[in-house]
């Protein structure tokens, strides 16, 4: 375990060992066609104009790297005034030719540039020691945003100089950084209570992200910070297995094994009595439709706002991060992120949770943080593979 405060979470969704009729995510899925138009206010009429966005997002975002090289300045989903959606890349260099089914804009620095600063400040974050260096407590987050083609650091109402103390100590540069305010405070989505869950060590409770396997070996994702190796889990209150690699702060990563005779599915609860199924793990562009789902706010969809975030928790500094719009309570920890496509993403961190408050869904969606940890580096880290269909 991580300490007291770290290790009291919740479970989103049981190792899927439980079957149920699966829904793929596909624009004829009623459910998933709702929850986008609740969350995002994407109407039916623009759903199939998306997808193509989406799929273009996914072929030309390394062609727009390798052709426009070292002026390469990011790329996103956006969606426009009139609803409609379009996949924008960035250049700081000479060369802004066009690029197939894409928008090419001109910006002043390139990723490259964005990404140094970036690095500074994950540099002076990571010599930080508790107790004893300067905590930042008012600095939430930060990250390189190719939308505004800056590096966004997200602080606390009248916590400013104590961003511009971040900046000077890291050495990185003032000149590309931005200052946004922040609502709430970044927090482990961490508490005790009931309803669908996997129990650490018979005590503290978190949520399933994803099943995977390891040779013969079965298991599922969820974060690190939910439990440290060798804590026991249980499924309905029967032991299932125990956490076999986790590691948090740095990262947010955990696997547990289970033993042989519990079945895995590839599936993801929508929590309307049905599963989307998963089918890869491809990662989506920033600016993209991503759904998560969990046992206490259930399965909420938002989109990517930013990639490769560092996260300030009390608890320790989080890198690597992926920013979402969705909503997010505690007791969602370590639950599934995927796509409409059925593309999985990651496993829940935390977010930025109103004093007062167990989750952010009152929040504006404009306002909302939520942060998940990418699947890949999950997979890669322990050697698993993702179970699909």
């Amino acid at each position: 375990m991580q300490g007291t405060n770290v290790r009291r979470c919740l479970l989103s969704l049981a190792i899927a060992s439980a079957a149920f009729s699966a829904i793929a995510a596909d624009p004829t899925d009623p459910v998933l066609k709702s929850v986008l138009q609740r969350d995002l206010g994407v109407m039916p009429a623009q759903w199939s104009q998306y997808l193509k966005t989406e799929r273009i997002a996914e072929q030309q975002a390394a062609v727009a790297q390798r052709r426009f090289g070292a002026g390469y300045a990011g790329s996103w989903i956006e969606q426009k005034s009139d609803g409609s959606f379009a996949f924008v890349v960035a250049t700081a260099g000479a060369d802004a030719s066009p690029v197939a089914g894409a928008e090419v804009r001109r910006v002043r620095y390139s990723l490259g540039r964005l990404q140094s600063a970036m690095d500074r400040l994950d540099g002076g974050a990571q010599q930080r020691v508790l107790g004893i260096s300067k905590l930042y407590g008012g600095v939430h987050s930060w990250y390189v945003d190719p939308k505004s083609n800056s590096v966004v650091i997200a602080v606390a109402p009248g916590a400013t100089d104590e961003a511009v103390d971040l900046v000077a100590a890291s050495g990185a540069d003032a000149g590309v950084v931005r200052f946004v305010e922040s609502v709430g405070e970044p927090r482990l989505t961490a508490t005790i209570r009931g309803g669908i869950e996997y129990t650490i060590n018979n005590q503290y409770l978190c949520s399933v992200g994803f099943s995977v396997t390891r040779g013969a070996t079965k298991g599922f994702v969820t974060a690190g910070h939910c439990g440290s190796a060798g804590a026991t889990v249980r499924v309905g209150g029967a032991v299932v297995g125990s956490f076999a690699q986790s590691n948090f702060p740095g990262t947010d990563r955990a696997w547990v094994q289970v033993g042989s005779t519990h079945t895995l599915q590839p599936q993801v609860s929508n929590y309307a009595g049905g599963n989307v199924i998963v089918r890869g793990s491809t990662e989506a562009a920033t600016g993209a439709a991503v759904c998560r789902s969990g046992r206490t706010t259930g399965y909420r969809c938002g989109t990517i706002t930013a990639k490769n975030v560092t996260v300030n928790y009390a608890e320790g500094t989080v890198r690597g991060l992926t920013r979402s719009n969705a909503c997010i309570g505690g007791g969602d920890s370590g639950g599934s992120w995927i796509t409409t496509a059925g593309q999985a993403q990651g496993v829940s961190s935390g977010g930025q949770i109103p004093q007062g408050s167990t989750n952010n869904c009152s929040v504006p969606q404009a306002q909302r943080v939520t942060f998940f940890e990418r699947l890949t580096p999950i997979l890669s880290q322990y050697g698993l593979t993702l179970l699909t269909q």
